[in-house]
């Protein structure tokens, strides 16, 4: 059974950073990309950050571009994501996923088979 966890989330302000970790069991951890997605209130899921197995693969939402860096550890069987440059706009509930999820365009919502309970993260202005 796939056990996701994340953590790390909390309350920061605008331009602050936060570094968000997802524990994984259950499953060939090392064998599978993983994607970060978020959700808002109101909102659809929208990924976030995606990686692949080796972390030669790695590619993210535009808004998080520069700001978001993406990482696994995978004989630790962790995901990470660091969070720079804070905005309010990144107010939401982070979840890890297994699978590589990805949109583009105006819709950058996807659909996923599991996650975990999720991070909170809240920016203030």
């Amino acid at each position: 059974e796939v056990q996701l966890v994340e953590s790390g989330g909390g309350l920061v302000q605008a331009g602050g950073s936060l570094r968000l970790s997802c524990t994984a069991s259950g499953f060939p951890f090392r064998d599978y990309a993983m994607t970060w997605v978020r959700q808002a209130p109101g909102k659809g899921l929208e990924w976030v950050s995606a990686i692949n197995s080796a972390s030669t693969t790695i590619d993210y939402v535009d808004s998080v571009k520069g700001r978001f860096i993406v990482s696994r550890d995978n004989a630790k069987y962790t995901l990470y994501l660091q969070m720079n440059s804070l905005k309010p706009e990144d107010t939401a509930v982070y979840y890890c996923t297994t699978g590589w999820h990805t949109a583009y365009g105006a819709d950058t919502t996807v659909v996923v088979d599991n996650r975990g309970q999720g991070t909170q993260v809240t920016v203030s202005t």
